[in-house]
């Protein structure tokens, strides 16, 4: 393994890296902040014209060599200040989604005036990053770069856990992204009552984690893991959205 990324590492000093193109969305549905209250979620020209600073995503070395390109959707919450208070990854893959989260969490926006409001007001909008490679060997572009490398990656694992509490009586079926430091920097809920989301991230800061390893290499990687939460009010069947499941991909 160690022959074939410095041979990789070689080949890639004859690629061209494009630049990671900023694209953004139309606004979606708003996400339910509290309870009665939803954040605005900007469309693509009035969030641009708000964006007054902003650190292009890094490319991943270990993704370059590996040929590994795509988009990485994430969702930004913008509080009143215009600072990004939270980046959830919608889908993409993970050595790339990680890349995007560290950078994406320092930018900065004029604060937001709402028509008919007079004070800032916080607000969601969604954007894509693309991530490309070019070269003028396309010989050494393998066709399914992501699915070969990941065939190649033991997953994390959950060194010490809680376990299933006797006083549990639910759980929540999430998607963590593990970064290569063994933290958790993002999560997804894959099935089960989403408003037991914030009991299950509190139960997974309990958690300690051993991150996904490429032959020596610790990297950033998805782990599905079900978590017990207490609620006394479980009804069964009670899940997300058909559109929700499985939202993040890898």
């Amino acid at each position: 393994m160690a022959s074939f990324l410095q041979k990789a590492c070689r080949c890639c000093l004859g690629l061209g890296i494009l630049w990671i193109g900023v694209s953004w969305l139309l606004p979606a549905r708003a996400a339910a902040i509290g309870e009665g209250q939803r954040l605005p979620e900007l469309g693509a020209k009035e969030a641009s014209r708000l964006l007054v600073f902003q650190i292009p995503p890094e490319y991943p070395v270990l993704a370059k060599v590996n040929y590994i390109q795509g988009r990485i959707r994430v969702l930004l919450t913008v509080d009143t200040e215009g600072k990004v208070v939270n980046v959830h990854v919608l889908s993409g893959n993970p050595l790339l989604a990680a890349a995007v989260l560290n950078s994406v969490a320092a930018w900065r926006y004029h604060p937001y005036v709402a028509k008919g409001r007079n004070t800032p007001t916080a607000f969601e909008t969604k954007l894509d990053v693309n991530f490309s490679l070019r070269t003028n060997r396309m010989d050494l572009m393998p066709t399914q770069a992501e699915s070969d490398f990941g065939r190649q990656v033991k997953p994390p694992e959950i060194l010490k856990g809680s376990g299933t509490s006797a006083t549990a009586d639910a759980s929540v079926r999430l998607r963590l992204l593990v970064s290569a430091e063994g933290k958790v920097i993002d999560s997804q809920v894959l099935k089960g009552i989403p408003s037991l989301l914030e009991k299950a991230t509190r139960v997974i800061t309990r958690w300690s984690f051993q991150p996904a390893r490429w032959g020596t290499l610790a990297v950033p990687w998805y782990l599905d893991v079900d978590v017990p939460v207490e609620h006394s009010n479980v009804q069964a069947g009670v899940g997300l959205p058909q559109e929700a499941v499985g939202a993040v991909t890898e």
